[in-house]
């Protein structure tokens, strides 16, 4: 649905975390215009950096409301747009699970992955210094969690925060960020079996195409 726009403008590349926001655009199936930029010059021109001083992407534009931090765009879509029901109302029992595992993604699982692929993780005896504490507690706890899917993160509810933590699920299997356990493939596959995921995919990957 990338071609029209009812007031949804999504600044992306298909080279970052965008993939994910395009990923949920897709399973709302609402309209939105998606603006590709170059992540060397395009993020740093004086008109996006209005945008997201940050000069980074994602970046999303809806009525005139900016919203950036990708689970953050995850969630306002979500809540946004409720007919699409990939977030729980405020009296279901369910968000609190919701928002759990959609920022225990996007703050441990974010951090300790990127940390380890660096060579940053904290020292055991400053360990309680940091938000994910270990990156062997993480990917523990993350496994408790997608082995608890069935199938996705509220039972059987999809939502955003499937699309989120699923992300970087598909996403450490593919960089080998994080262990291929069976827990983690299982979910993946389901993850990649769904008609939004695969036109998102599709969608950056044609985009990437044309930018190389």
């Amino acid at each position: 649905m990338a071609g029209t726009t009812d007031g949804i403008v999504f600044y992306t590349s298909p080279q970052s975390r965008g993939r994910m926001v395009r990923w949920m655009l897709e399973e709302l199936g609402v309209p939105y215009r998606a603006e590709l930029l170059d992540l060397r010059a395009g993020v740093k021109a004086p008109a996006y950096r209005a945008i997201n001083p940050m000069g980074k992407v994602p970046a999303l534009v809806h009525r005139g409301v900016v919203v950036t931090e990708t689970a953050a765009i995850c969630s306002y879509l979500a809540d946004a747009f409720p007919a699409a029901g990939l977030a729980p109302a405020p009296d279901d029992p369910l968000r609190g699970a919701y928002f759990r595992w959609l920022f225990f993604a996007a703050g441990p699982v974010e951090a300790a992955v990127s940390a380890r692929a660096l060579g940053l993780l904290a020292p055991a005896e400053k360990a309680g210094m940091v938000g994910y504490g270990s990156f062997d507690r993480v990917v523990d706890t993350l496994e408790l969690t997608v082995a608890g899917a069935a199938p996705w993160l509220l039972g059987a509810r999809f939502s955003a925060a499937d699309v989120y933590l699923g992300s970087q699920v598909l996403w450490g299997l593919m960089f080998r960020t994080l262990p291929e356990q069976p827990v983690f493939v299982e979910y993946a596959a389901r993850l990649r079996a769904r008609p939004a995921w695969q036109r998102a995919s599709a969608l950056d990957d044609a985009a990437a195409a044309s930018a190389s």
